[in-house]
Order: structure tokens, then C-alpha cells, then sequence
């Protein structure tokens, strides 16, 4: 391994990215280090790279990239079911790892996250938008088998968010329900899939873009519309004026939102799952009567090694664009415009 490696780095608030030189990692007790494969650029990412100092209690410079794949490179002290060279994917909220919510590998909703005071790697702490990433256990890594780390690193997040939004509604989307997803980007062309793999959901897809919508439909989308009072009306017309079971908003603005709440159903799923800013207002009136509303963050281990098994069976796929370390600047830049189909991945290594 190389004494240091190119990383693209948050160095301070509110300023972009750089691409610099830091020391590749060197594993401790139980550490382990990957030479990262892929590494998926998030929307969330961009949301990190303009949040104010003191927005969440994590200190710059730190590594992006949250959603990371690759190969074991060297292991710590007493690390043992891994070796040099096998393919794994990171799991990517890392929390205590010692508290109820951890030991159901659940630490998306690890309780003790406020003394922690990151959420992982790409997210306070050093991720994958590196040559080489150091994981602090391994029991976040999955192995991957014969999976591609390139293909699969946005699978940790990109396709095991929406798989986790959607599992916990899967008791309404019975043969003759409908299942709405306003946002076709990243997550939302893996949310139609996973929708299509795992219920009889007639499945509509709602976004701005016609490429997006066509992804939708490549996806196994039954419908795709633009966003507005058509959309509404169809989705009415689609349910006898009853609205959909399921409606994921994968963007999570204002605008989105509303949109979901005219679309939902009488004893429906409402589930926020972007990070658009936006909010809710809830009251009589304003909601279909028993419509639970949820936001949901990540998902759990055990999650993951689902997602894996759908992705080997070819149930999902991820529609992506590859670039390399040296491009990550530009890639965010493609996304804050729109102009990626699909999902982003930064690939370090070639």
C-alpha cells in the first residue's frame, strides 16, 4: 500500500469540496481498511456541502462518500472472516454498536447517535471517496460474492432505503393496490424495482424530467407523469377516486410533499424519505382519515444482506454513470443539475 492517496475532502463549512493528498489509513485493533471500489455520489452529500458550521456536531476535513464497496486491502488485530482481497460492501450507519437498536443491526437508529457524534463514514468520518477507506469494524462490512464493488456500492444506501421504506408497508400493497413514488433519481429507479420485486402494487411514478420518467418505466414503472394536477387526477382515476396504499416521497420538498398528501389514501402509508426541507402540515382536512405519515433513514444490516440477494437474483439493478476520483467535483456538479440518470458512482481505483 502507499504511505498517502488522493481524497475528496470537506475541509471546512459551506466551502466546496477539494480533492488533496492525506495518508492512507493504517488499520488499528478490530480496524480494517478497503481500497475502494465504488463510491455513490448522494444528494445528500450536496445537502452536507451547504449546511452552515454548527448544523451537526461533526468537524471538518472529513472524507465523503457514504456509499462505499470494495476490496479488503489489510485488516488490524484480531479482525477475523475477512481476508486481503475479498469484495465487501459497507454498511453505512455506524452507530455504538453495543446498545438494543445495534445488536437488531438496526443502527441506522443506533440510540446512543448524539455521544457518537457522526453517522459513519462520508458522514463526520472519513468515507469513500478515497483510494482507501478505514472501516472501525467489520461488522459493517458485508461480503459481497461474486457482486461487482463498482456496481454494488450504492446499493448500501441508494437501493437499501427505499428497500426498508417499502417493506415496512408491504402488508398494503396487496394484488389491486397502488404504490406511488414521486422522485425518479438515485434511489427512486431502485425504489420502483424493489416495489416490482417484492409486491402485486400497481406501481406510478411521478418527476419532473422525462428522461426520469422513462427510467421509471424502464424500471417496471406501470405509470410515469409529470408532477401537477394531472398527476392527481390520474392517480384518482387509477384508484377509483380512493388514492394510492403506498406513497414514497423521495425528494421530501415542499411542493413534493403536498403532492404525496393529495395522492394518498384513507388508512394509507404517507413515508418522507428525501432530505428536500420541506414539511408537512397535518391536521383534519389535510389528511386522508388514518393515513400514518413515517420518515425513514437508512436501513438495517440485515436489510442489506437482502438487498444483496435481490440484486444477485437480478431482481434490481442499478442505472449508473461511472467517473473517476479525479472527476468527483465535476460528478456533484452533474447532480446538483440534474444531469445524472440513475445513480452517480466515483470509482477511485479505475
Amino acid at each position: 500500500m502507499p504511505e498517502t492517496m488522493k481524497a475528496f475532502r470537506l475541509i471546512e463549512w459551506e466551502r466546496p469540496p477539494e480533492l488533496v493528498e492525506v495518508p492512507v489509513p493504517d488499520p488499528g485493533p478490530g480496524e480494517v481498511v478497503l481500497k475502494v471500489g465504488g463510491a455513490g455520489a448522494c444528494h445528500s452529500d450536496l445537502h452536507i456541502m451547504e449546511w452552515p458550521e454548527g448544523q451537526m456536531p461533526w468537524k471538518t476535513p472529513f472524507t465523503l462518500g457514504h456509499e462505499n464497496a470494495g476490496w479488503v486491502a489489510k485488516v488490524g488485530a484480531g479482525v477475523e472472516g475477512f481476508a486481503e482481497g475479498d469484495a465487501v460492501i459497507a454498511y453505512g450507519p455506524w452507530g455504538c454498536g453495543q446498545c438494543r437498536a445495534c445488536r437488531l443491526s438496526e443502527e441506522n437508529y443506533c440510540e446512543r447517535q448524539d455521544e457518537i457524534g457522526s453517522l459513519g463514514g462520508g458522514l463526520g468520518l472519513d468515507g469513500g471517496m478515497a483510494e482507501y477507506m478505514l472501516v472501525p469494524s467489520p461488522r459493517l462490512l458485508v461480503p459481497l460474492g461474486d457482486l461487482d464493488p463498482r456496481d454494488a456500492a450504492p446499493l448500501t444506501d441508494a437501493a437499501l432505503t427505499p428497500y426498508h421504506a417499502i417493506k415496512r408497508s408491504l402488508h398494503l400493497l396487496v394484488p389491486g393496490s397502488t404504490a406511488v413514488v414521486i422522485g425518479v433519481g438515485g434511489l427512486g429507479h431502485l425504489a420502483v424495482q424493489i416495489l416490482k420485486a417484492l409486491s402485486g402494487a400497481r406501481i406510478v411514478a411521478v418527476d419532473l424530467a422525462a428522461d426520469k420518467r422513462e427510467l421509471a418505466r424502464e424500471a417496471g414503472a406501470d405509470e410515469a407523469f409529470e408532477p401537477g394536477d394531472e398527476a392527481i387526477e390520474a392517480v384518482r382515476e387509477l384508484t377509483g377516486g380512493r388514492g394510492a396504499e403506498l406513497v414514497l416521497d423521495m425528494v421530501g420538498a415542499g411542493q413534493t410533499i403536498a403532492l404525496a398528501q393529495q395522492v394518498a389514501r384513507v388508512k394509507g402509508d404517507l413515508t418522507l424519505v428525501g432530505l428536500g426541507g420541506g414539511s408537512l402540515e397535518y391536521g383534519w382536512f389535510t389528511m386522508p382519515y388514518e393515513c400514518e405519515v413515517a420518515s425513514t433513514y437508512w436501513g438495517s444490516g440485515i436489510e442489506l444482506m437482502e438487498v444483496l440477494d435481490l440484486a444477485r437474483s437480478g431482481a434490481i439493478r442499478v442505472e449508473q454513470e461511472r467517473a473517476s476520483l479525479d472527476d468527483a467535483a465535476e460528478t456533484y456538479e452533474r447532480l446538483s443539475r440534474g444531469e445524472i440518470r440513475g445513480r452517480a458512482v466515483v470509482c477511485p481505483n479505475g
